[in-house]
């Protein structure tokens, strides 16, 4: 089975299961509405019930008062008594909403059963809604001549109370339609069916209009709860998006932890061994020294120098290695300090070079040393920056065939800076193995078929040490033309030169009588030397 055809058919098995799950949610989706009765979900018809009760508890007063408002009003048309009964069943019916909600508020919580909750609300809305209807019948037979020359102010006025009602009862209870149903709709069917009792097409134009203007709310209405329903749905995904994020910051947490955990135990790992391992290596390569040498006489048996040797070179190795590991391990831990003091880098290469000198002859290589004249100091430590040029250099014998030669040059940058280079005729490294020889204990393929043995800690050692120091590494190679590694320093760490004060014997001269002579302190100004370095000299 070739890739496209295997690629066709996952694609296909996916597509399925995607479906089938789609399928399942829908499924349950169904069931949960058809046990719900509504569409909303369970979370958000508690949310929308509770806005709902919040809403209707805050604005008690304010509903009081406008019923009586309205009851005041009537007493121009309509006995008085009649506007007080119509006072009086409208608080008693807030009343019974208003316990209502303070309970749900008190008692209710997401998890329980709404069903019986929508009940009540529906009964409490349904009997305000017939009180404020009866509004509409408030001194629809009072004989009062008084009244009836009022007739048109009247009918005009409960007009206008239906459209405060519509809008009031629409602002509170948009979350349940089923409320503003209930509560709305037998006011508009009273005022309307007083308004078409007159017979003249003035009030059936109002009647009509009132019908209008209701159902004109009931769509404001659904806009104003799909809103809040949207608002219910991205606070959940923000909480859902809070408690992911604080679940994975728990997670980091433990990870740092765990991570730090293991740095302390590698740290403690690698003093235990570096102690364990030097003491008896330390024995090992002296005495191996000793027998390589033949110090107390020479071997009956000539092969035993041989292992002698093979011995020392082993330990000198696996000590090599050791420290390597340590090192890396330091710097990698932001332990490695730095000792800096002013040195010569061309001095430095020159040291390394004269080192690996018989290492190089052996293999029949030649090196050869370039350093720019009048190049000044640098502000750096010489431990550290003679282990990047033995590193550098170790590698370029090492991986360099024989017969092949190794460059060092030490030369200046444009911008003030110094930089080390060493380049070899060896084998050179592919393009696509770079990344893995600057990886701890990596090595290119072509290197362990052509070189010696090597840990693959050099240049990531190189790599960090030159960071400390605020320089650059490079590396660029090309297949079978060698490789080229240079380390730069930046401007920063270069002393500059500092002129003389004055010109030679110029001192015997213009000298102030001795009493007037006052000790002074010049020195040159460089923004570019760093404020730890000590005083410079010419």
């Amino acid at each position: 089975m070739d890739k496209e055809t295997r690629a066709k058919i996952l694609a296909d098995l996916r597509t399925r299961h995607a479906a089938r799950k789609r399928a399942g949610e829908d499924v349950k989706a169904a069931r949960d509405r058809l046990m719900r009765g509504s569409d909303i979900k369970p979370e958000f018809e508690f949310e929308l019930m509770g806005i709902f009760a919040r809403n209707e508890l805050s604005a008690a007063v304010t509903i009081w008062a406008l019923a009586a408002i309205f009851a005041l009003a009537s007493m121009f048309w309509a006995p008085w008594a009649e506007g007080c009964l119509w006072l009086l069943l409208v608080i008693a019916s807030k009343v019974v909403l208003l316990e209502l909600c303070r309970r749900f508020v008190a008692q209710a919580k997401i998890d329980d059963d709404l069903r019986p909750w929508r009940r009540k609300f529906f009964l409490a809305e349904l009997f305000s809604g017939f009180v404020w209807a009866a509004f509409a019948l408030v001194g629809i037979n009072s004989p009062d001549q008084v009244v009836q020359s009022a007739v048109f102010s009247s009918h005009v006025f409960i007009f206008a109370s239906l459209i405060v009602l519509l809008a009031v009862r629409m602002t509170f209870t948009s979350t349940m339609m089923s409320l503003l149903y209930v509560g709305t709709v037998p006011m508009t069917l009273a005022v309307s069916a007083r308004l078409i009792m007159l017979h003249e097409p003035f009030y059936y134009a109002l009647a009509t209009m009132a019908v209008g203007v209701h159902v004109y709310f009931v769509f404001l209405a659904k806009g104003l709860q799909q809103t809040t329903l949207q608002m219910l749905a991205f606070r959940a995904q923000k909480d859902i998006l809070i408690a992911e994020l604080d679940e994975e910051r728990l997670v980091s947490d433990e990870a740092r932890k765990r991570a730090e955990a293991g740095s302390k135990a590698k740290s403690r790992f690698l003093a235990t061994m570096s102690h364990e391992l030097r003491t008896p290596l330390n024995a090992i390569m002296g005495f191996s020294e000793v027998m390589k040498d033949e110090m107390f006489g020479e071997h009956t048996a000539p092969i035993y120098r041989e292992y002698s040797n093979d011995i020392y070179e082993s330990g000198r190795h696996l000590l090599q290695l050791i420290n390597e590991i340590l090192d890396l391990s330091r710097i990698e831990a932001g332990r490695y300090e730095l000792v800096e003091e002013r040195a010569h880098l061309g001095d430095i290469a020159q040291d390394c070079q004269r080192l690996l000198m018989l290492r190089a002859t052996g293999k029949g290589l030649q090196v050869h040393l370039a350093v720019a004249p009048d190049l000044p100091q640098v502000w750096i430590d010489v431990r550290a920056m003679r282990q990047i040029c033995l590193n550098l250099l170790s590698n370029a014998i090492k991986f360099t065939p024989k017969g092949g030669s190794v460059a060092i040059t030490v030369v200046q940058t444009a911008d003030g800076g110094q930089t080390l280079i060493v380049r070899d005729t060896g084998p050179g490294i592919p393009a696509d193995e770079i990344p893995k020889v600057l990886q701890a204990f990596g090595q290119g393929s072509l290197a362990h078929e052509t070189a010696e043995g090597g840990t693959g800690l050099g240049l990531p050692i190189v790599q960090s040490l030159i960071e400390l120091h605020g320089g650059t590494f490079d590396l660029k190679s090309e297949l079978r033309k060698g490789t080229e590694v240079s380390v730069t320093l930046p401007p920063q760490r270069v002393l500059a030169k500092v002129a003389p004060l004055q010109p030679l014997g110029a001192e015997r001269h213009r000298q102030p009588p001795a009493s007037n002579r006052q000790p002074r302190l010049r020195v040159a100004p460089n923004p570019t030397t760093p404020t730890s370095r000590p005083p410079r000299v010419a």
